[in-house]
């Protein structure tokens, strides 16, 4: 599948959310949106946003609870997460949770943290996968810290 323009202007706003994450060594720096049916941005989140586990999904995800998310696109600049250690659901489960059929992505999680499979996941589970890779530079720029050792 081949990102639209609404796609890149929303993988844009979640790039930016990106840049909102405070620092930390250890940890990508993720930003997400969840857009409506409508084009609607309905919630935002970014790493580490809440506390220092939380992340942009889950902030995002969170700001959503009881909200029906099927008609939703969640853009998130990094593949979601399908391992975690902080918390007892990834993100790529927290998506499936809400029921959102549609997830857009930048750049797949590198093998430097934790082997990720949510794009996988999310197709399996007849998830409609987007990969947007024309932030993908900028991702890893916002990533420099952890991508460029």
């Amino acid at each position: 599948m081949i990102a639209t323009i609404e796609d890149l202007a929303h993988m844009r706003q979640a790039i930016n959310w990106s840049r909102h994450c405070p620092p930390s060594p250890g940890a990508y720096n993720v930003g997400a949106v969840v857009v409506g049916a409508h084009g609607e941005q309905l919630a935002y989140g970014y790493s580490r946003e809440i506390d220092q586990h939380v992340h942009a999904e889950e902030s995002a995800l969170a700001k959503l609870a009881g909200v029906d998310l099927r008609d939703a696109t969640i853009y998130s600049t990094l593949e979601p997460c399908s391992v975690r250690a902080s918390r007892p659901l990834s993100c790529t489960r927290l998506i499936l949770r809400a029921g959102i059929r549609r997830v857009c992505f930048s750049l797949h999680e590198p093998l430097l943290l934790a082997d990720c499979e949510g794009v996988e996941l999310l197709a399996e589970a007849g998830v409609q996968v987007v990969e947007v890779p024309q932030f993908a530079a900028d991702v890893v720029e916002i990533n420099a810290h952890l991508l460029r050792r």
